[in-house]
């Protein structure tokens, strides 16, 4: 058999490469957490149901991992950041979370999750000419 790599926008074969890691992963994690996954996405939105920011995230086994979080530039240090925040750590918590990662980049919000008491575990020199950090909060 003759084998070639493919280079493509594909779905099926996206979600047979997930699927098959997922289904090797969940030999190696205990019973109560297999079959732990949940997208969590939380929206900042007015009355009229505009969108100002949220949190893509999802929960994963034992723990919750935030991909995106983004407030608009004008509602920035108005704390809806915190509040996003906050919210993804109580729904965590009700799913038995024992933590939450998440990474940033140094020209974006890695002093403010500091102070939401998130901790650097990681970090890569020269992302694009910055510092890619990874961080934890243990819940």
């Amino acid at each position: 058999m003759e084998l070639y790599i493919s280079n493509e926008l594909n779905s099926a074969d996206k979600n047979y490469v997930i699927n098959k890691l997922i289904e090797f992963n969940l030999m190696h994690f205990p019973d109560n957490l297999k079959g732990r996954y949940q997208e969590v996405n939380l929206y900042l939105k007015n009355a009229e149901g505009q969108i100002y920011g949220g949190i893509v995230s999802q929960i994963c086994w034992n723990w919750m991992e935030v991909q995106y979080l983004f407030v608009d530039e004008q509602l920035r240090k108005s704390g809806y950041g915190k509040k996003l925040l906050y919210e993804a750590e109580k729904i965590a918590k009700e799913k038995a979370c024992d933590f939450i990662k998440l990474d940033t980049l140094s020209f974006q919000a890695l002093d403010f999750y500091k102070k939401q008491g998130f901790e650097v575990y990681g970090e890569i020199q020269n992302a694009g000419g910055h510092t890619h950090y990874y961080l934890k909060k243990d819940i």
